[in-house]
């Protein structure tokens, strides 16, 4: 009687849902990122969250929730950023934000530092907009990758 309590202990727990902040980041969208920025799979998953991190500054709570909804493991993505601390900027991230304004980055200039620490050229930010808002319109839907773009100009 005891096991057959325990299997059925383990079965219930095996059905729960997962919640969504233990999801995974797509696949399909870490795979696009890395070819097109040469990147690992931490860099790539930095990348986005460093993005999608600006734009959650950016977007009303409400806008990035539509947002985050759209992409799976999206809490997972967002600490994968390395932080960067606008109060406390080292001389690198200072430098890095310069050469990114040179570049024709704009707006994205604020997370030049972020790529810095991964190891990535802060430029390649411009090529990762792209497929952000490719994924999220693929997954949830034109307005919403409306909304990404617009955040991510």
């Amino acid at each position: 009687m005891r096991r057959t309590t325990q299997v059925l202990l383990a079965l219930a727990l095996l059905a729960l849902p997962a919640p969504a902040r233990a999801q995974a980041p797509p696949p399909e969208l870490i795979g696009a990122l890395m070819k097109e920025l040469s990147a690992t799979p931490e860099q790539a998953q930095g990348a986005a969250g460093a993005l999608f991190g600006l734009a959650k500054t950016r977007l009303k709570p409400q806008e990035f929730a539509q947002v985050a909804g759209a992409v799976p493991g999206m809490d997972a993505l967002l600490k994968a950023a390395p932080a960067v601390e606008p109060a406390k900027k080292s001389g690198t991230d200072s430098l890095l934000q310069a050469a990114a304004g040179a570049v024709g980055m704009g707006r994205l200039a604020s997370v030049a530092g972020s790529f810095g620490k991964l190891g990535l050229k802060p430029e390649l930010a411009t090529k990762a907009v792209p497929i952000l808002v490719n994924h999220v319109a693929k997954s949830g839907g034109a307005e919403i990758a409306k909304l990404l773009a617009g955040a991510l100009k």
